[in-house]
């Protein structure tokens, strides 16, 4: 690859589907759900040997900052960056983007989510080299997309059209034009996507030039474009954050910009995925007895099946006679339902004081 390599992580995001162990200024990314380090550190280390550190942001938000920095004492501190104020994804994307533009207009810029668990590293890096090499070999925009092991609800999807050939890349990462992105379907439409063996499961991975992107941005989103040319003055980028940033619309990168774009392409992932969203789906890497229930920690069962135990500090957990539970401990708050009704747990969150909020 010709062109140097940057990266964008975007770690903002609110605490509110791993309550009580995740917060405001704790959310999913910051949290040891799976290994011992953070979701946030491990997208990191993801990226050693093919970003190296000092072309690399961490986007995060004012009650989490903190944190971040507290993770990575070893970054510049002008590699950590706190949004002012909530805005959506295309607002995230171009504060990144002028940022890499602001010290390589030719770069070539991956982005990435900070909260997903990938075990196959060598696969994740094969898969963004491919793509880097087709977004500078075709000018493209590329998406990563994931082929589905299951028709899931809950995930956006990319309609894969014609192949594209482009040399270099390895036949595990076929490329091919995106024909639409389609929003979380209902069930019987996803088991639709995944009979016609087209569609893949999109990740919110993304590669491109810095020409590319600021082309797109300057065609579709003008006050975006203008925030990026602002950002990109000298000595302005801070005052630009400031003043600018809690102005901008608050939109989505994909409706913005990806599904409007001309020059769209999806690289097949050659790794595992999973955007472990919510303590049913992170239950999978616990330790499972023969009643199905699974924990994090030592736990004793009698006549409980099907239950999911987190409890950060090991203490053991005993259940009896109960069955379809979720149980997190943690120093001040327990939480206790119905494993069908996590999804909830956003509106229930809305009711417990404001300090465990």
């Amino acid at each position: 690859m010709p062109n140097s390599l940057y990266a964008l992580i975007l770690a903002g995001g609110s605490g509110e589907r791993f309550w009580p162990l995740s917060r405001r200024a704790r959310p999913k990314q910051l949290l040891r759900l799976v290994a011992n380090e953070t979701l946030l550190e491990q997208t990191v280390k993801r990226l050693d040997g093919l970003v190296p550190p000092e072309r690399l942001l961490i986007l995060t938000n004012v009650d989490q900052e903190a944190a971040v920095r507290d993770l990575f004492p070893q970054l510049p501190k002008e590699n950590i960056v706190a949004e002012p104020a909530k805005r959506d994804t295309a607002a995230a994307v171009a504060l990144g983007a002028g940022w890499v533009a602001s010290r390589d207009h030719s770069a070539t810029m991956i982005v990435l989510p900070a909260d997903h668990v990938i075990a196959n590293v060598d696969g994740f890096k094969q898969t963004l080299t491919a793509a880097a090499t087709a977004a500078e070999e075709t000018g493209a925009l590329v998406t990563i997309g994931v082929k589905p092991t299951w028709a899931c609800p809950g995930y956006g999807y990319i309609e894969q059209g014609t192949a594209v050939r482009i040399p270099g890349i390895h036949a595990e990462n076929a490329v091919h034009r995106v024909v639409r992105f389609r929003e979380k379907p209902n069930a019987d439409l996803a088991e639709s996507f995944v009979r016609k063996g087209n569609f893949r499961w999109n990740a919110g991975m993304f590669v491109w030039s810095v020409p590319s992107v600021l082309s797109e941005f300057n065609r579709h989103t003008p006050e975006l474009a203008t925030f990026i040319s602002q950002l990109r003055a000298p000595d302005n980028f801070g005052k630009t954050l400031r003043d600018r940033f809690s102005e901008l619309p608050r939109i989505s990168f994909d409706y913005a910009i990806m599904e409007k774009a001309d020059r769209v392409l999806v690289v097949e992932a050659a790794f595992d995925w999973d955007d472990v969203g919510s303590w049913r789906a992170v239950a999978k890497y616990f330790k499972n007895d023969e009643d199905g229930n699974a924990a994090n920690c030592e736990i004793t069962a009698l006549d409980s099946t099907q239950n999911i135990v987190f409890n950060p500090d090991g203490a053991r957990i005993a259940l009896l006679g109960v069955h379809n539970l979720i149980v997190v401990r943690t120093a001040d708050a327990i939480l206790i339902c119905h494993r069908h009704q996590a999804e909830k747990i956003k509106t229930l969150l809305g009711k417990v004081p404001e300090e465990l909020q």
